[in-house]
C-alpha cells in the first residue's frame, strides 16, 4: 500500500516547500487539477527534478486527446496520468497506448462514474493501470465516502491497482485501509494540517502496517 499526497492549492515553490517536509513519509506526489490549471505541466516538471526518487501524478482528468495529453504529461516528467473513468473508450484506449510507450502509468479517477463495478471491469480490460474511487470535493460536502465502490471495484479487477481518494484523514484511514487499496490518496488530511510531517509519518506508518 502506498501513500500519495494530492496538492491542490499551492503554487510550485510553495508545493515543493512542502514535500521538502514530507518527502520521506510519501510514496506519489499528486499535481492536482487545481496545480495544472494554474501552473501549468511546469509545476510537473520542477516537481520531478525537486523529487526525482518520487513518482510524480500528473491529475489532468483526461477527457478527450488522451494520447496527445499523455504524452505532454509524460514529457514533463510525469510517471502516473489521469483520465476519467466517464471519457470515450477509445481516450482511454489511446491513453493506455501513450503511457506503455512512453513507459507511464495510467490512473482512471472514477467521479461521476454511475455503475462504477460494471465500468471497472471494462477498464481493467482496456489495461489500464489504476482504478479510483474518488469522492470528489463536492460529494465530501454532503458526508459521503468511497468505501463500497472500493469494496465493489476490488470484486472485480483481475490486473489493475485500485486506489482511493477523497477527504481522508488520520481518523478514517484504518477504515480506508481495512477495504485494502494500493494506493491511498491525501491532500487537506495532511496539507491542512498544523504539523505536516507529524501527520504525514503518522500516516505513513498506519499504511505500512496495514
Amino acid at each position: 500500500m502506498e501513500l500519495q499526497l494530492a496538492l491542490d492549492l499551492v503554487d510550485i515553490p510553495e508545493g515543493i516547500k512542502l514535500v521538502k517536509e514530507v518527502e520521506s513519509f510519501i510514496d506519489v506526489v499528486e499535481i492536482g487539477t487545481p496545480v495544472v490549471i494554474n501552473e501549468g505541466l511546469r509545476a510537473v516538471k520542477e516537481m520531478k527534478e525537486a523529487f526525482p526518487d518520487l513518482k510524480v501524478l500528473a491529475d489532468l482528468k483526461i477527457m478527450d486527446a488522451a494520447g496527445y495529453e499523455v504524452m505532454k504529461a509524460s514529457e514533463a516528467g510525469a510517471d502516473i496520468v489521469t483520465i476519467l473513468g466517464a471519457a470515450e473508450d477509445m481516450s482511454i484506449k489511446g491513453a493506455v497506448e501513450e503511457a506503455k510507450k512512453q513507459g507511464k502509468k495510467i490512473l482512471v479517477d472514477m467521479i461521476a462514474v454511475k455503475d462504477i463495478a460494471a465500468r471497472a471491469k471494462e477498464l481493467d480490460e482496456f489495461g489500464v493501470d489504476y482504478i479510483c474511487v474518488h469522492t470528489g470535493y463536492d460529494l465530501q460536502a454532503v458526508g459521503q465516502n468511497s468505501f463500497e465502490d472500493l469494496k465493489a471495484i476490488k470484486s472485480v479487477v483481475k490486473n489493475a491497482k485500485t486506489a482511493v481518494a477523497g477527504g481522508i484523514k488520520l481518523e478514517t484511514l484504518p477504515e480506508v485501509i481495512k477495504a485494502q487499496p494500493d494506493l491511498v490518496i491525501v491532500g487537506g488530511g495532511i496539507t491542512g494540517q498544523a504539523d505536516i510531517k507529524a501527520a504525514a509519518s503518522q500516516m505513513q506508518k498506519l499504511i505500512k502496517q496495514g
